[in-house]
């Protein structure tokens, strides 16, 4: 194992961590706002994961890469499902003629 790939997944470990602490810590109700607001991290996520895939020279690599394609696709287009569901609550609904 090299110094590059155990100082990545030491990176990988800690970020894993702090994230589950932090979303953990979130409350209950803002959590829907949270998810909207981090769809573009996700998408930049995306972007990155397409990079890495393109650049890949490796089996390592590119399973890596297609993981984190499908995670971060799956989070991105929940998140606006998500959104999209929240949003329809604050619409007005259509009064019905009596």
């Amino acid at each position: 194992m090299t110094p590059a790939l155990i100082a990545s997944l030491t990176i990988f470990a800690l970020s894993a961590f702090l994230g589950f602490t932090l979303i953990s810590r979130v409350p209950t109700l803002l959590h829907t706002p949270l998810m909207s607001g981090t769809n573009a991290i996700s998408g930049i996520v995306l972007v990155g994961a397409l990079l890495v895939a393109a650049h890949a020279d490796g089996a390592l690599e590119n399973a890596l890469a297609f993981i984190a394609i499908v995670l971060s696709t799956v989070n991105v287009v929940g998140g606006y499902l998500v959104t999209d569901r929240m949003l329809e609550m604050f619409k007005r609904k259509p009064e019905s003629r009596e």
